[in-house]
């Protein structure tokens, strides 16, 4: 079981910013995951809460991963609140899963870690 956090390249996002955007991935795709496969939050959590960091060239990049994602894979598209260094309504990134690694590498596995 993995998690994988999806970042928008194209914004530069300061490490900080980068960071809590990052949090708010994994926290809501891990509510989701919770509510929809509970046995999967639970086997991740027990293995560490194994995640990875990756980019995604733009927003557009962003919306077409998550689209070719099976409906029954989680996943969180964060939009900022713009109270620090980008404007209000800004998609900053996405987290998907926990799910099975395997099945998440078929669609990250190409992406560029951070």
């Amino acid at each position: 079981m993995k998690q994988v956090i999806v970042i928008r390249k194209d914004l530069k996002l300061p490490k900080g910013k980068m960071a809590v955007q990052a949090a708010h991935a994994a926290v809501e795709s891990f509510r989701l995951t919770e509510k929809k496969h509970p046995k999967i939050a639970k086997e991740w959590v027990l293995e560490g809460m194994a995640k990875i960091v990756v980019y995604v060239e733009n927003e557009r990049a962003l919306f077409a991963l998550k689209e070719s994602l099976p409906s029954d894979i989680p996943r969180a598209v964060i939009t900022d609140a713009g109270r620090t260094v980008i404007a209000p309504g800004t998609v900053t990134c996405m987290g998907i899963g926990p799910y099975e690694e395997e099945e998440l590498d078929r669609f990250t596995s190409e992406l560029k870690l951070v």
